[in-house]
C-alpha cells in the first residue's frame, strides 16, 4: 500500500524487493530508536538495543533479530561492547575468524556452526545439516554422537582434543538458542524495508499502517501520536478526498471514512463511486442531492458531518447537522419522484438551489 501510494503521488517507482541496503536515512532512523511501526523492532527493548548498538549495516539488523530472544539475549551486552571495541573479540581458533567476524566472534546462527564443523572437523554439507537439525531439535543423543564425530574430525585436521571439545561445548550451549540465519535474514529484510519506507516516505508509510490496522482503535491512536510526533498532520476525513483507506496528501494524512463510527464499507463505496463518476461534492446539499439515500441514511450523513467530512464548506459542524434533516427529506422526495418519472421544476430550470 505504501509503495503504491508513493508511485501514485509521483514520488518514486520503488522496487521494494531490491532496495539498496546502505540507505543512511534508514540507519539514522533506527539509531534514533524511532522504530514504532517498523517490523520486529517496535518494542521498547528493541528501540533501546538499536540505539545502543548503533546499527550501520544490514547484517546487524539480521543479528539483532536473531539475538533478541530468550537465551541469546544474554549475549547482547557482549555483542554491543565488542562492536564498539570495548571488549576483546575472543575467537577460539584462527580458522573460525572469518566465519564469526560479522557477529564479533559470537555464535549467532546455526549456519555458522555448520561452517565451523566443516572447516575444523571436515563435516560435509549433509553432515553439517544433521548437526544443525540435532541442535534445532535439542536431541541430546544425536548431539553426543556429533561430539564424537567432531572430536575425530578435528584431530584429523590437526586440532588437539582440548581445543576441539572446548569449541564443541560452546556449540552445545549454543544449541539451546541457535537460530537459522536464512530465516533471520528474511525477517531482517522486512525490518529494513519497513524502516526504509518510514524513513524516506513517512506519510505514505504511516497511512498504510493505519489502513492495515484501521479496525484496531488502540493501534490507530498510537500511530496518530507517532505521526504527530514526526510533524505529520492528521486531517479529518473528507467526502472529497477520503476513501476506505488513510491517504497521504500534501497537507498530511487524511483520515479514512471507514474509520468513522457507523460508516460501513458499502457506504464508502457509494460515496467514492459517485465522486469518481460526477466529480467532487460542492456542498452538503450537493452531496445529499446526489447520493443514493436508500444506501446512505440520514444518521450516517450526520456521522460524516460530525467527523469533519464537510469541513471544506466552511460551515460549523453543528449548523450542518441541523441542515441534514430538511435536506435529506427533500432529497428522498426528489429521488422518489425521479424514479416515478416526475421531473422536478428546479431541475428543469437547472437551478442548483441554495447551497450550505
Amino acid at each position: 500500500k505504501a509503495v503504491d501510494a508513493v508511485r501514485e503521488r509521483g514520488k518514486a517507482d520503488l522496487d521494494w524487493v531490491n532496495l539498496p541496503l546502505d540507505d543512511k536515512t534508514t540507519f539514522d532512523l533506527l539509531n534514533q530508536g524511532k522504530t514504532q511501526g517498523v517490523f520486529q523492532l517496535e518494542s521498547g527493548g528493541m528501540q533501546e538495543l538499536a540505539k545502543q548498538l548503533h546499527i550501520d549495516k544490514f547484517e546487524e539488523i539480521i543479528a539483532v533479530g536473531a539475538l533478541y530472544r530468550p537465551g541469546p539475549m544474554e549475549m547482547i551486552p557482549s555483542f554491543i561492547q565488542r562492536k564498539h571495541g570495548k571488549e576483546a573479540i575472543d575467537i577460539d581458533h584462527p580458522w573460525m575468524e572469518q566465519i564469526l567476524s560479522e557477529t564479533y566472534g559470537i555464535m549467532v546462527y546455526q549456519e555458522q556452526v555448520m561452517q565451523i564443523a566443516s572447516r575444523l572437523a571436515g563435516f560435509s554439507l549433509g553432515e553439517g545439516d544433521v548437526l544443525r537439525r540435532a541442535m534445532g531439535k535439542k536431541d541430546r543423543e544425536e548431539m553426543e554422537r556429533q561430539r564424537v564425530k567432531f572430536r575425530k574430525g578435528a584431530l584429523d585436521s590437526g586440532i588437539d582434543e582440548e581445543t576441539s571439545m572446548m569449541i564443541f561445548d560452546k556449540i552445545e550451549k549454543f544449541a539451546s538458542y541457535g537460530f537459522n540465519k536464512s530465516h533471520a535474514a528474511a525477517y531482517g529484510y522486512l525490518s529494513y524495508v519497513t524502516a526504509f519506507l518510514k524513513a524516506n516516505y513517512p506519510m505514505e508509510w504511516m497511512a498504510a499502517l493505519m489502513t492495515s490496522d484501521r479496525d484496531d482503535v488502540t493501534k490507530v491512536a498510537k500511530m496518530i501520536r507517532e505521526s504527530r510526533s514526526a510533524g505529520i498532520d492528521i486531517l479529518p476525513p473528507s467526502v472529497n478526498e477520503s476513501s476506505k483507506e488513510f491517504v497521504a496528501t500534501d497537507q498530511g494524512i487524511r483520515f479514512a471514512m471507514l474509520g468513522i463510527r457507523g460508516v460501513g464499507e458499502g457506504v464508502v463505496e457509494v460515496i467514492v463511486n459517485e465522486r469518481k463518476a460526477n466529480g467532487p461534492f460542492e456542498s452538503l446539499h450537493d452531496f445529499i442531492r446526489r447520493i443514493d439515500t436508500k444506501k446512505v441514511g440520514k444518521k450516517v450523513i450526520e456521522n460524516l458531518v460530525e467527523a469533519g467530512c464537510f469541513d471544506f464548506t466552511g460551515w460549523a459542524r453543528l449548523s450542518l447537522v441541523e441542515s441534514v434533516d430538511p435536506m435529506f427529506a427533500s432529497a428522498v422526495k426528489e429521488q422518489k419522484e425521479s424514479e416515478q418519472g416526475i421531473l422536478d421544476f428546479f431541475s428543469i430550470l437547472g437551478d442548483d438551489r441554495a447551497e450550505s
